[in-house]
């Protein structure tokens, strides 16, 4: 089996290394556009040799954040926006993603350092909306259900976002369909107890993210790789559970999907989830195995042995990587030190790189060891 340093190709895309940057919102935009955070907070892991650096989920409508301070992609200014930041990743060899989203009824709501709940009015709050008017908890936004026109505009916003993504030169796109956003709201039979064609029966609750994915796909380059990320279960008894995320996968492999990115929860405030080292591993290595698609490993992945693990041992095909990732903006270099692995710096690290590093001994030439 490959390990973690091998290259990896999804459609016509080769990915270096099978580290990626999960999605990690920021919280830091003004109007959803982006700015020097961005380019810092992006840049650095790309400096630090990831293979693949996504973007926080990106919001295709300005309800469909989750804070006031979320990235968005609703309109042409903020493609302009995030373009110096997308010219500087693929400057460092790194391939480049964007995650679209749309937040439904967890939109509204205080970034993390600010509390939880609702934004105050007055603040740049909204009203969100949801599949139900049921909000996620006590003190969260009361969501307006979405009717058929509704529908129709989010599908149409995540198509539109994925052209703007497109012309921005993205490689690769991911549809946020998890962590009880818009997307899972639907999926799940917890959150999701409409009567119309989009609820109740498996089929129709999956209707929604088969249509976003659809049109996503519709207008994505085919050489370019497509993946969605999805809880693969609520933790909670009658909810969306790994059976379903295996059919539903194998419903997105179908309608050229080529990468389910496995996550868990967040759905609904009571679940019970067992928090722990790898937790989420075996879910995508069960719709790996079950579904016949490329699945990537997320959560409380922390060291280099663990990583090399999942993935030389079948479990995923890549990695995702976001804690660790923000304690350490180079944890890919770093690993493949721990690992063995020669993995070239970049020439201006050169002189911290370890010995045999590529283009090391010339740099040493040329400036004397330091």
């Amino acid at each position: 089996m490959p390990g973690l340093f091998d290259p990896i190709t999804l459609r016509g895309v080769t990915f270096p290394n099978r580290i990626f940057v999960s999605p990690m919102c920021q919280y830091s935009s003004e109007d959803g556009l982006a700015n020097d955070w961005h380019l810092v907070h992006l840049g650095s892991r790309a400096v630090g040799g990831a293979a693949l650096v996504m973007t926080e989920a990106t919001a295709v409508l300005p309800e469909g954040r989750i804070s006031p301070q979320d990235l968005g992609l609703w309109s042409d200014a903020h493609a302009a926006a995030l373009a110096p930041a997308m010219h500087f990743l693929r400057r460092q060899g790194c391939v480049t993603g964007m995650q679209l989203a749309h937040a439904g009824r967890k939109g509204s709501t205080k970034r993390p350092w600010e509390g939880t709940g609702a934004v105050p009015s007055g603040a740049g709050s909204w009203v969100p909306v949801g599949p139900t008017d049921e909000a996620f908890a006590p003190g969260y936004p009361v969501p307006r259900p979405l009717d058929a026109d509704g529908i129709r505009l989010v599908i149409e916003a995540f198509r539109a976002a994925a052209v703007r993504a497109r012309d921005l030169g993205m490689q690769v796109i991911e549809v946020h369909a998890a962590h009880g956003y818009l997307l899972h709201e639907f999926l799940s039979p917890l959150t999701n107890v409409r009567r119309d064609s989009y609820g109740g029966s498996f089929d129709n609750r999956v209707r929604l993210c088969l249509e976003v994915v659809e049109a996503v796909r519709a207008v994505w380059p085919d050489p370019l790789p497509v993946f969605v990320r999805i809880s693969a279960t609520d933790w909670t008894p009658g909810g969306w559970d790994v059976e379903q995320s295996v059919e539903l996968a194998r419903r997105l492999r179908d309608r050229g999907v080529d990468l389910v990115d496995c996550s868990s929860g967040g759905n609904v405030a009571h679940a019970e989830i067992p928090v722990g080292p790898g937790y989420q591993v075996p879910l995508a290595e069960r719709i790996r195995r079950e579904a016949g698609i490329s699945t990537g490993a997320v959560g409380l992945i922390t060291t280099p042995a663990e990583a090399e693990a999942i993935v030389r041992d079948g479990r995923a095909d890549a990695v995702l990587l976001a804690r660790a990732l923000l304690r350490d903006p180079y944890w890919p270099l770093h690993a493949a030190q721990a690992l063995g692995v020669t993995m070239a710096w970049p020439p201006q690290y050169l002189r911290a790189a370890p010995p045999g590093s590529p283009g090391r001994a010339a740099e040493h030439t040329a400036a004397g060891p330091q």
